[in-house]
């Protein structure tokens, strides 16, 4: 049965949510049409592009993403005190930059004299959307319906694009955030597009390589969420250090191809054993598709997360049991 959305995004549990929009019947959103013969490959641009641009609007980070021929997958994470930070002018500008807006609003940031009661309506409008760019429904319905209208205005067609409304995943803690992320990164490699991660085209991990290795600029994209420096604040900054980041999600991607299934390298990355993760469930994870639902994390996790949503149990409890091996009493 569908839940309403309100019930599966709760930023009061966890602001960091693993989404997932795929087109509809045989659109391709990217990449080649083998049964037409059309080739979508310039989409994928449209997708990084928007995200840079809905992540510099919206109080919204892109942690990890990941585009491929008819879906995407977008790992994000919900920044309230920066939206709790803005004045009333940021927001509307921020809003306008992606809707035109009320008429009053365009008059008060046209700098018009504004009647007391326009300006508690203008007020009331600031919260509004104080809301909404915290949101992530509407992040994702900026998203989707722009790469909608674009699609369709170049196929010459209309209707649906979308294969109904977006999934989404509560990540409860830091291991199900490092999973998903992996998952993320991982896709185009465990569907045979990519040898290697830093081979991988439009997702998130080769941006993060590139940076990386580009000694004349900042060692992070601007665009994502930068992971943790020495003596940086967890609330500003994904709760890794970047080069072990790296060095897992390597190693992942290199068992995980089709030439080494099965095997276990003895070089385990040590983030696995810090965050009690499992190494050979972890391969499972990363190899198979998605092993998980709408909630993503350590067993204790999971329940507090059932509960507060008004369930007995959630799906995807033993795949979880069976990866995070630590900390479930």
């Amino acid at each position: 049965m569908t839940r309403a959305r309100n019930s599966l995004i709760d930023p009061d549990s966890t602001p960091y949510y693993h989404c997932m929009a795929r087109c509809v019947r045989r659109a391709y959103l990217c990449g080649k049409d083998h049964f037409s013969g059309k080739d979508y490959e310039h989409r994928r641009q449209w997708v990084v592009d928007r995200l840079t641009e809905l992540a510099a609007i919206f109080a919204i980070e892109v942690c990890a993403y990941a585009v491929m021929s008819n879906h995407y997958h977008v790992v994000l994470h919900i920044n309230a005190q920066e939206a709790n930070d803005w004045n009333k002018n940021d927001i509307l500008k921020r809003w306008t930059r992606l809707f035109a807006g009320p008429v009053i609003v365009q008059r008060y940031l046209g700098g018009a004299r504004l009647s007391e009661a326009e300006m508690r309506r203008v007020d009331e409008f600031a919260e509004e959307y104080r809301f909404r760019l915290q949101d992530i429904s509407w992040f994702m319905r900026c998203l989707n319906e722009y790469l909608a209208r674009e699609a369709n205005k170049e196929d010459k067609c209309r209707g649906r694009f979308w294969e109904g409304r977006f999934k989404s995943q509560a990540l409860l803690d830091e291991a199900a955030l490092l999973t998903c992320m992996a998952y993320v990164d991982l896709n185009p490699v465990r569907a045979k597009l990519a040898d290697t991660p830093e081979a991988s085209d439009f997702t998130s991990i080769k941006e993060r390589i590139e940076k990386a290795a580009d000694n004349t600029t900042s060692k992070q994209p601007a665009s994502l969420k930068p992971f943790r420096c020495q003596g940086q604040s967890p609330e500003v900054a994904l709760p890794f250090i970047l080069q072990h980041y790296l060095e897992l999600v390597d190693w992942s991607g290199r068992v995980v191809r089709a030439d080494k299934r099965g095997a276990i390298a003895d070089d385990i990355p040590p983030i696995l054993s810090r965050l009690g993760i499992d190494s050979n469930e972890w391969i499972n994870t990363m190899r198979w598709n998605n092993r998980f639902y709408q909630a993503v994390g350590r067993l204790q996790a999971m329940k507090a997360h059932a509960l507060k949503t008004g369930r007995n149990w959630l799906r995807g409890l033993t795949a979880c049991c069976r990866l995070y091996i630590s900390h479930q009493r």
